[in-house]
């Protein structure tokens, strides 16, 4: 069952997906329409999952579930799973490898493999004050708080 974002609790868990590249207009917006289709008709062990989605800067697709009203069990994250492979398939995108870092340079959102952001530690191309997107963030809250934050205070810290 699809419910606006904005009301699920702030306990929801949460998957984010990072594109290896920047979405068109176009695509985004087909994309939405397959995810409120998918989401509608989500469910684990035959009970609808209480669940949304977010779509930002083009590049990333978080999915949310309310899991005071129903867990996402194995079975409903592997069906989640061969859906955003679909969408791999279809726009020919990486959307599952977690060996990615995307970052902001000013108002541009870059994605580097996590080697090539390591070479940019390296050469002071990026900063502990850098704006990364820290994808292991679990809930709602979490990623209120802590999804977009300075390098220093995410996962990426251990590079500097």
């Amino acid at each position: 069952m699809l419910v606006p974002f904005e009301n699920l609790p702030e306990e929801s868990r949460i998957w984010i997906y990072q594109s290896n590249r920047k979405f068109s207009d176009a695509e985004f917006s087909e994309i939405e329409t397959a995810l409120q289709l998918f989401l509608e008709t989500w469910a684990a062990h035959g009970t609808s999952l209480e669940s949304s989605y977010l779509l930002k800067y083009n590049r990333f697709i978080i999915l949310a579930v309310n899991s005071d009203v129903q867990a996402a069990t194995g079975c409903s994250i592997d069906a989640s799973v061969e859906f955003i492979q679909s969408l791999e398939k279809k726009y020919s995108v990486d959307l599952l490898d977690k060996m990615n870092v995307t970052f902001k340079l000013g108002e541009h959102v870059a994605h580097k493999p996590l080697l090539d952001f390591k070479k940019m530690v390296k050469d002071k191309a990026v900063t502990e004050n850098t704006i990364v997107f820290n994808n292991l963030v679990n809930n709602i809250e979490e990623f209120n708080e802590s999804w977009e934050v300075p390098a220093i205070d995410s996962w990426h810290s251990r590079f500097f």
